[in-house]
């Protein structure tokens, strides 16, 4: 049975920050605010469509500021949301928002409504960065707001961007080693996406700010995701969801709406050539055939310019993302 999230965008609101790079309606495709209707709307819509039961749900409020939003107005959709957790209908709530909106008050209501998973807008652990991206918290507020969510009991999730303000390949780096030391359960990795009407559209069209490029964008995040794993982080988004918005509004940056796909055949590339070039039979899920190939077969491509022969086999007890290299005699 497959885990699947009931998404509800909460869009810019109490919110008392703009981000740098903050375009909500961009984003999240909304300007108005749900209602406690439209949450139940979107709830039974999903459990409709699940005749066969082929799924098991978790309803999402998404958005990044959930803490931060009028009292009444939060706990008016949470309740919409938390009878259905009553029912068993849903296995719980999830949540985003501020790591300076988190304290011991506002965890108390959450868990009195059922929220089980409480996702952290970090975006760096760099305070120079945080500043000029004009976050509005430091390093230290995300630390103690991930203290206290994980004393009171809530998986604990983390979102990061690469390629801010003033942030380079060793400053994102070094955001995820301390991002690991948290010991989230989850993380999400959001390469920046320049939008139009954004603080970092302007600097980047007065040339103040150079945006990575896609094929920089895999390479890290490639990089990134190897590190969460090894550490037991599991990475549940890798890039924005695909949106006609975003495509509308963006600039420049490194966004592809397959960008995970993306990134998944790069780690099959970099796992083959940790060994020296020759031939070598390659054994990996069935299912992961795409990935290895890489888009128009250019991990292929680029293994044979580089001395690789492989021959794929089929091993479906692998996981979807392993792969085995057995050299050739």
């Amino acid at each position: 049975m497959r885990k699947s999230n009931i998404s509800i965008f909460v869009p810019h609101i109490g919110c008392p920050h703009r981000c740098s790079f903050c375009n909500q309606n961009a984003i999240t495709g909304q300007a108005e605010a749900p209602t406690p209707q439209d949450v139940c709307k979107a709830v039974e819509r999903a459990l409709q469509s699940n005749e066969s039961g082929d799924y098991t749900y978790e309803i999402a409020f998404f958005g990044g500021s959930f803490t931060a939003i009028d009292r009444d107005y939060m706990i008016s959709l949470l309740e919409a949301a938390y009878k259905y957790v009553q029912e068993d209908s849903v296995d719980g709530i999830r949540i985003s928002t501020r790591p300076d909106f988190i304290n011991e008050e506002i965890l108390g209501i959450l868990k009195k409504y059922g929220v089980t998973a409480i996702e952290l807008g970090c975006q760096s652990m760099d305070d120079d960065v945080l500043r000029t991206n004009m976050r509005g918290h430091t390093s230290d507020d995300v630390r103690d707001a991930a203290k206290l969510i994980k004393e009171n009991g809530f998986e604990l999730g983390v979102q990061m961007m690469t390629n801010l303000l003033r942030s380079t390949r060793r400053h994102d780096i070094d955001t995820a080693n301390k991002l690991i030391e948290l010991q989230p359960d989850t993380v999400r990795i959001y390469p920046t996406v320049v939008l139009k009407d954004t603080y970092i559209a302007r600097v980047y069209q007065e040339g103040r700010y150079t945006p990575s490029t896609l094929e920089q964008t895999v390479a890290l995040c490639a990089d990134l995701v190897d590190m969460f794993e090894k550490s037991g982080v599991r990475v549940i988004r890798v890039g924005l969801h695909s949106s006609p918005d975003i495509k509308r509004n963006m600039l420049a940056g490194g966004y592809h709406e397959c960008l995970g796909e993306l990134v998944e055949s790069r780690r099959m590339f970099n796992k083959i050539t940790r060994a020296w070039p020759g031939k070598y039979d390659v054994y990996i899920n069935e299912k992961s055939v795409s990935k290895l190939l890489g888009n128009k077969k250019s991990n292929i491509k680029a293994l044979e310019r580089l001395g690789y022969r492989l021959k794929i086999k089929y091993k479906n007890s692998l996981a979807p993302n392993e792969l085995e290299l057995h050299k050739c005699s």
